[in-house]
């Protein structure tokens, strides 16, 4: 949530925080010199930030090489907020902004035994909204939330649910797709009048977790990868997956 503008912070504090997201971006220790330029800092204005954060275990320096890593600290914290943000808790609290924002019907899709199932839903705030069941389960190759799993998960978790019909080439197009443009559509595809979008949420170990899904008539609904709904939603699940431990790459 954004800092109101009347709170006052430590500029100095969030000056050295600095080096901590550019250590987390890299996602690997850094030398000082492209530590402190992924920063925006000089290198000898960087060196006692890193002393003081050494200090304190939330980074550390390999004596070998002398590139700067996070420190046990930062693992420390790390593990305590994965334990406190738990997937769902955090969508749900977002689905309903959502589809405010969207004008259409979001819901949250998970993966269950027999494919993708919604879990949670946010009703369209217009008249206009096509419905979503807690409970229904999506097919794999016929919905935006079953082409967002699919594209994600692993081969082995998918094969028994694939259509026979579905050639290979097809499938792996069509995931590709969905990987591609960090989205997935359908269009006319299981119900005809009805489009939908899923967005996938990543955890912090790159791995699919649940599917942020808006559906509404397609008469209404813009479905273009670049459109205002494939923006918004993709926005939405970038936020939870960082929110998960999920680095930018990944998500």
């Amino acid at each position: 949530m954004p800092r109101p503008a009347t709170q006052r912070g430590i500029q100095s504090v969030e000056v050295g925080g600095r080096l901590l997201l550019a250590l987390a971006r890299q996602g690997a220790p850094m030398a000082l010199k492209d530590l402190a330029l992924g920063a925006g800092m000089a290198p000898a204005k960087a060196h006692p930030y890193l002393v003081s954060f050494g200090k304190l275990g939330l980074i550390e320096q390999d004596d070998v090489n002398g590139r700067y890593g996070l420190g046990p600290l930062a693992l420390q914290l790390g593990l305590i907020a994965l334990h406190q943000n738990d997937p769902l808790r955090l969508a749900t609290a977002e689905i309903e902004g959502l589809a405010s924002a969207l004008g259409h019907t979001v819901a949250i899709a998970v993966w269950g035994e027999h494919g993708p199932v919604i879990v949670r839903v946010a009703e369209a705030p217009t008249a206009v909204h096509v419905a979503m069941r807690h409970g229904a389960v999506m097919s794999l190759t016929g919905t935006a939330s079953g082409w967002a799993f699919a594209a994600h998960l692993p081969e082995a978790a998918t094969r028994s649910l694939r259509p026979r019909s579905l050639a290979r080439a097809k499938f792996a197009a069509r995931t590709e797709e969905v990987r591609r443009h960090g989205i997935a559509r359908a269009v006319d595809l299981a119900v005809v009048g009805v489009s939908a979008m899923a967005a996938p949420v990543f955890d912090a170990r790159g791995q699919i977790v649940l599917a942020l899904t808006t559906i509404g008539p397609t008469a209404a609904f813009d479905a273009r990868w670049d459109g205002g709904v494939a923006q918004t939603l993709r926005g939405a699940a970038a936020a939870l997956s960082q929110r998960l431990g999920s680095l930018p790459a990944a998500a």
